[in-house]
């Protein structure tokens, strides 16, 4: 019997399970990356919070924690975009993960040194235009996903899109367990990518009052979508900042923007001259003035509850799968977990087509089945 598990994916990024951590500002962090390739999935370091200089810095730590292939991720707007480029070159990475405003140039760049490039997109037209521009392989989100996401749910957009393209398609949003994956597999998905199951980690570096902000989140409805931190619509955990920029004016959330622009520029190196550029590139996909100005809330107030630790003054990014998460595993043990599951799953299934156990057909998809058994597994 084939080993489901191993699909594209896994060829495509030399991991052993299709199970991809994505690379989440200031929590995608060397440690979280090792941890999920050491465990048989591919993880992603967040490239789009920080200069160069740090990024390569990561990157050296990464490796130095894992000899398995792991990827880097970043906006390509974003004015050191080119120089990330380089580095992903420079040290040999499997692949690269980015959102809107697509570089050919940056692409060919990518693809002429044997880069994998997985967009990540929330609509249909977006995930054609992905692959037609390079991509070798498209991540789709669909509403119930984290950050900032689109309205489709993951069971509608899904479909759409895998009947679209020949590439793999990587299912995102929703997802936490091996249930979850035999689902996206079932959808004809090759594999799937989680934010916040692997954030609600022991190996992430989220500090633990924020951590604690997530486990208690108990309702999956109250995960809402909400577009006043960058006036795009980002789905996160309620609390006193979102309430508060919530209730408030147009006005204010424009000062916070200003301020948090400011901080940013400060935290990252970045000149005037830089800062317009990267301005320009988000108008040029497709943002309002006033989203781009908003923009800058989002790295830096997001870096207050997932970096200092202040929940109640930062925002808590989160799929609405925080809700169905109650405990924090280390990632060897969530893998481990997500594939046991996915096989016994897949193994019920397939013995409701024959006359063995659930049991003897997960024998067999282990490869230890005798006799008549061993004929029954020669027909699965």
């Amino acid at each position: 019997m084939a080993d489901a598990l191993k699909t594209r994916l896994c060829d495509l990024l030399g991991c052993e399970y299709p199970i991809i951590q994505t690379a989440m500002g200031w929590v995608a962090d060397p440690r979280l990356v090792a941890a999920t390739c050491n465990a048989g999935g591919f993880g992603f370091l967040a490239g789009a919070t920080i200069p160069p200089a740090e990024m390569e810095q990561a990157i050296i730590a990464t490796r130095a924690l894992t000899d398995r292939p792991f990827g880097v991720n970043f906006h390509m707007y974003q004015p050191n975009a080119a120089e990330i480029v380089e580095l992903v070159v420079k040290h040999g990475l499997r692949a690269v993960s980015y959102s809107r405003s697509p570089g050919k140039a940056m692409i060919a760049r990518l693809k002429d040194n044997g880069v994998v490039c997985i967009p990540t997109v929330g609509a249909l037209k977006h995930a054609v235009k992905a692959v037609e521009l390079g991509a070798d392989a498209v991540t789709v989100q669909g509403g119930e996903g984290g950050g900032h996401t689109g309205s489709v749910p993951t069971s509608i957009l899904l479909p759409q899109v895998v009947d679209a393209l020949d590439v793999p398609v990587v299912a995102a949003g929703g997802f936490k367990d091996g249930r979850g994956l035999v689902a996206a597999l079932a959808w004809g998905a090759d594999g799937i990518a989680m934010g916040t199951r692997f954030l609600m980690t022991r190996d992430s570096p989220v500090p633990a009052e924020t951590l604690a902000r997530y486990v208690a989140a108990r309702d999956p409805a109250a995960i809402i979508v909400s577009r006043a931190i960058d006036g795009m619509p980002q789905r996160m955990i309620g609390n006193e900042l979102l309430n508060e920029l919530e209730r408030a004016g147009n006005l204010k959330r424009l000062l916070l923007a200003l301020k948090s622009g400011l901080a940013y520029r400060k935290l990252s190196g970045l000149g005037v001259g830089q800062m317009l550029k990267t301005a320009l590139g988000m108008r040029s996909g497709g943002l309002t003035a006033a989203q781009t100005l908003m923009a800058a809330n989002a790295p830096m107030v997001i870096q207050k509850a997932m970096v200092e630790g202040r929940p109640a003054e930062g925002v808590l990014p989160s799929g609405q799968i925080a809700g169905a998460i109650d405990s924090l595993l280390s990632c060897h043990e969530l893998i481990d977990g997500i594939v046991r599951e996915a096989r016994e799953r897949l193994a019920a299934l397939g013995a409701r087509n024959l006359r063995i156990s659930p049991n003897e057909a997960l024998a067999c998809s282990a490869g230890r089945n005798r006799g008549a058994v061993s004929k029954a597994c020669r027909s699965l």
